[in-house]
């Protein structure tokens, strides 16, 4: 199969997976987290987490887990958290993980969160570490709306870095979005609430790109073919790919081979 076809069979998929989880966006939640940065951390320790949020994608509803939200139910002073986070992200990573079990039928959808540096498995392995036992959320409920978009719209559909690209390119209120390397610094300098704004105004603008992606209203910078996944090369391997147009070669083969007889008669 060719490249072209293996692009516009990817496009496919994602848009139906899309359509599908916006049918169900009852059932459906998008996530996010903050945590501290991946290059300040001691060689092999995964990063800190310090927020997490969950929007429902029909209603709008959103859980939010934190450090600070803990920290402040114990009455303990925020300059003190540093001093207390195994404790205080342990209850967050709890509370989170909960939720987590009585939602394991939802779509969780997502931007990139894929590994051990930053995603699902992250978390868990920070829960376990911290002493926890995290329930896993199973692949086929996972959505990377970040790769979703690449499939659909191909590679150069935006610049780097995408995310922050679209918002600008959409016209997203960003009000409280923190860049990476913004959120590095706000940890450094103990501003947790801070980071907690920035992962809930990431899960509103990552709401409002998937809702503009399903209505097909988002603005990228791919073509109308790439768009439309509409390359002539794509078409040429689509036709051949019928079964009519191995019927029509076959017919002229035939009809060449009776050309070629007639000719020595």
């Amino acid at each position: 199969m060719s490249r072209e076809l293996k692009r516009i069979r990817r496009r496919k998929a994602a848009q139906k997976k899309i359509d599908d989880i916006w049918e169900h966006s009852n059932s459906s939640l998008i996530v996010h987290y903050s945590c501290e940065s991946f290059y300040d951390t001691e060689e092999g320790k995964t990063p800190r987490v310090t927020s997490i949020a969950v929007r429902n994608l029909a209603s709008g509803q959103t859980e939010s887990f934190s450090i600070h939200k803990i920290a402040e139910q114990r009455q303990l002073p925020f300059d003190e958290i540093h001093k207390n986070y195994d404790d205080l992200e342990r209850e967050m990573l709890a509370e989170f993980f909960d939720f987590a079990r009585t939602h394991q039928h939802f779509n969780w959808i997502h931007w990139n969160m894929r590994d051990i540096n930053y995603g699902f498995a992250a978390l868990e392995h920070r829960f376990r570490v911290l002493g926890g036992d995290p329930v896993e959320i199973l692949e086929d409920r996972k959505f990377d709306l970040a790769r979703a978009l690449v499939s659909i719209y191909g590679l150069g559909y935006i610049g780097h870095p995408r995310l922050q690209k679209l918002i600008e390119k959409n016209k997203i209120t960003d009000r409280g979005f923190l860049t990476g390397a913004d959120e590095a610094e706000a940890f450094d300098n103990k501003e947790y609430v801070k980071l907690h704004q920035s992962t809930l105004r990431k899960v509103d603008i990552l709401a409002n790109i998937f809702e503009r992606t399903a209505d097909n209203s988002i603005r990228t910078n791919a073509g109308w073919l790439e768009r439309n996944a509409a390359h002539p090369k794509i078409i040429v391997e689509l036709i051949r790919e019928h079964w009519a147009w191995s019927l029509i070669v076959m017919i002229a083969i035939v009809v060449g081979l009776i050309g070629r007889v007639t000719e020595l008669f």
